[in-house]
């Protein structure tokens, strides 16, 4: 499925072992939210974690947040059943760990359906081993209910045996690869979790450079950091404007029968006019 426009800018991972971080969930800014049943949870809790997350997400609540429940992996004792329970929690998305081919994301399309999955079941992708980003691609078409990755940027460093350095430079291979993947898809694509949580001057490079790259957003790990991250994948007033300037401007040239317009000493094509459209709209969604 070609994922559905929506704000993205944070995505808050929440331990789905802790039933007080569920309830304040319901109050964060956050756009969206991963309700963790994997690598948050000691085996030991698995089953009860997920019983909290299900009876959470179908209590409802949580507004206008993505819900996300991130799964276990099928190859574990409670991954199809993490799948089954989640296909009819009225969850957004699944959240798949670890995938590395096409079959795995049909294994799981399988599952939800034969446990009742509505259409609208997406399902997303955790990008996280060397395997995994070599098959974004096929990942990426692997069925109709994908709607985005998420990258695994620590798991991924340690199976590369690179630095986790603050220009992520042995990242961006990796990076670039899921992001040509998703967007040749149509598919929503997620920067990798910011790991210091003292480190504000670091985190904000993470989300400027994960935002010049053309990520929707930013996954966390504290509500701390959901302002920062709203505040810099969100357009800028300034931007907004500029976008609205040009949509209107290429309407009077194209009414004229004009296929460009000059604003600024800027030429303008119908390329800038698509892209400053997803702006505005964005922008109206956040001020929803």
């Amino acid at each position: 499925m070609a994922t559905t426009a929506r704000p993205r800018r944070s995505v808050l991972y929440m331990p789905g072992s802790n039933p007080r971080a569920l309830e304040k969930a319901k109050t964060l800014g956050a756009d969206g939210l991963i309700f963790d049943l994997e690598d948050a949870v000691a085996p030991d809790a698995k089953e009860e974690a997920r019983r909290q997350v299900v009876a959470a997400v179908t209590g409802g609540g949580y507004g206008r947040r993505e819900i996300l429940i991130r799964s276990n992996g099928l190859n574990t004792p409670w991954g199809q059943a993490d799948l089954a329970a989640a296909a009819v929690s009225g969850a957004h998305a699944v959240l798949l760990p670890k995938v590395e081919s096409a079959d795995m994301v049909r294994q799981a399309e399988s599952i939800l359906a034969a446990a009742g999955a509505p259409d609208d079941l997406a399902i997303w992708c955790m990008m996280e081993t060397p395997r995994g980003i070599l098959r974004a691609e096929e990942i990426a078409a692997a069925s109709p209910r994908l709607g985005g990755f998420v990258m695994g940027t620590s798991d991924l460093a340690k199976d590369l045996h690179c630095a986790h350095t603050r220009e992520r430079l042995p990242m961006l291979t990796s990076l670039g690869l899921c992001l040509l993947a998703a967007r040749a898809q149509g598919l929503a694509i997620l920067d990798g979790v910011h790991l210091d949580l003292n480190d504000d001057e670091g985190f904000d490079y993470a989300c400027r450079q994960g935002l010049e790259m053309g990520f929707d957003g930013k996954t966390l790990i504290h509500p701390k950091t959901i302002e920062a991250a709203n505040r810099v994948f969100a357009p800028s007033e300034a931007e907004v404007a500029w976008s609205r300037r040009i949509i209107a401007a290429h309407a009077e040239a194209e009414a004229a029968g004009k296929g460009v317009v000059v604003v600024e000493g800027r030429l303008i094509e119908n390329l800038h006019v698509v892209n400053a459209r997803r702006l505005v709209a964005l922008a109206e969604q956040i001020e929803g």
